[in-house]
């Protein structure tokens, strides 16, 4: 009986930590390239707007953050950085800044989805025709799958 219970509980934590790695790797492994620093910079030269994601904010930590410029123009943002690997980040635009999970939650619903973030080195966005950057003053990466707060920047 000992010998099965002991066989139960070590291969459940195997299993447990091969889905947990899983889960952390499969964004990585299946993540496109970003865009050349050359792209990226064709973009941000038009910028209306700049900010820099912090891996220092109260709602990051060491599996959660970005770190890098934000160039925000009328019709496309830019990101030369670098964000921690996750599934299913989004970008936001925010009626204010956020510093973690709770500030943004209680504004999302005042907030611009501007689209999913594939890469985690570099990433250009298009801001949807019915969005004007300049009514909003920060920007959010937000994972919709856990709704974990990645990182936000100030802009206005």
């Amino acid at each position: 009986m000992f010998r099965i219970i002991v066989f139960l509980i070590s291969h459940g934590l195997a299993m447990t930590a091969g889905v947990a790695l899983g889960i952390y790797l499969l964004p990585i492994l299946i993540a496109p390239d970003g865009p050349s620093d050359a792209d990226v910079a064709k973009v941000s030269d038009r910028a209306i707007f700049s900010a820099q994601f912090s891996r220092d904010l109260p709602g990051s930590d060491f599996l959660h953050w970005g770190e890098g410029e934000l160039s925000i123009s009328a019709r496309r943002i830019s990101f030369d950085g670098e964000l921690s690997p996750g599934p299913d980040y989004r970008l936001y635009l925010t009626p204010r800044m956020a510093f973690d999970e709770e500030e943004f939650l209680a504004m999302k619903d005042e907030s611009a989805y501007i689209g999913n973030i594939d890469s985690f080195d570099n990433f250009i966005l298009v801001v949807p025709e019915n969005i004007d950057p300049a009514r909003y003053s920060a920007a959010v990466v937000w994972c919709e799958s856990f709704g974990e707060f990645i990182t936000a920047a100030a802009y206005k």
